[in-house]
């Protein structure tokens, strides 16, 4: 496998689902050695902000729902797995769950795509209070904020792949 191949093989799903922002850090020539979490992240989070609206917008339909169906049946990937686990959203109680699936919905309709924090450190009332107070948000607001919490979340996932740096 090429350097770039090992690149993408390692990175490419930093970015939910979502190589291209690993191939074209790479392509661009952004990736340093040694490789840190801060310069990996400076150079993909430099893709992602010139990437087109719809290919961002496909980034963040990447996400799954919070303790949504994908939860339920499994099938989140390793890392949000281990992201909302860590948050408690696998633990819920039904009336939070019904929350938690009526928020999802409402959101969802309102704005196309799922809604997305970086739960690291939060709870689940944290995360309820930003859920409720975010789908007020103009759908211009929650664009930004939702492309600044798949930076973060990026962020994060390198920081446990990679020295600080």
């Amino acid at each position: 496998m090429t350097a770039r191949g090992d690149f993408v093989e390692r990175f490419g799903g930093v970015f939910e689902h979502s190589p291209f922002i690993a191939e074209r850090a790479y392509d661009a020539g952004l990736i340093l050695i040694p490789l840190t979490a801060k310069g990996v992240h400076q150079a993909m989070a430099s893709v992602f902000r010139k990437a087109s609206d719809e290919e961002k917008i496909g980034v963040l339909r990447a996400h799954p729902d919070l303790a949504g169906k994908l939860a339920i049946a499994g099938e989140l990937t390793e890392d949000s797995k281990r992201e909302q686990a860590g948050a408690g959203l696998d633990r819920l109680s039904p009336a939070e769950h019904a929350r938690f699936t009526a928020l999802n919905a409402a959101y969802t309709e309102k704005f196309g795509f799922p809604f997305i924090i970086a739960v690291k450190g939060l709870g689940r009332q944290d995360i309820l209070a930003a859920f409720e107070a975010r789908v007020d948000n103009s759908a211009s607001e929650e664009f930004a904020t939702a492309c600044g919490q798949v930076e973060r979340i990026a962020l994060l996932r390198l920081l446990a792949l990679l020295p600080e740096g």
